[in-house]
């Protein structure tokens, strides 16, 4: 399911305009994404966002051989809640 799929289910299911679902889905999206860089996130029922560090390391290019260091990075874990792992 992609994001115009999710407006239509939710429109669907709720009785309000695509615009106004587009909208709410849009601003839930950015309001997670700004706030992930701060703090975890937890949407019960749904999951916790959690912003992580990755370590440098040395990958390996699978074309080539080669050695490559990748460097240290933020990136974003998700944690399924109780209720979604059931399904």
């Amino acid at each position: 399911m992609n994001k115009g799929e999710l407006v239509e289910a939710i429109a669907g299911a709720t009785g309000y305009p695509k615009s106004q679902v587009d909208e709410i889905v849009r601003e839930l999206i950015a309001t997670v994404g700004k706030t992930v860089k701060k703090e975890p996130v937890q949407l019960v029922g749904l999951g916790t966002f959690k912003p992580v560090k990755r370590k440098a390391r040395v990958g390996i290019n699978p074309m080539t051989g080669e050695k490559l260091k990748i460097p240290a990075r933020k990136a974003l874990k998700f944690t399924a809640s109780a209720n979604l792992k059931k399904l």
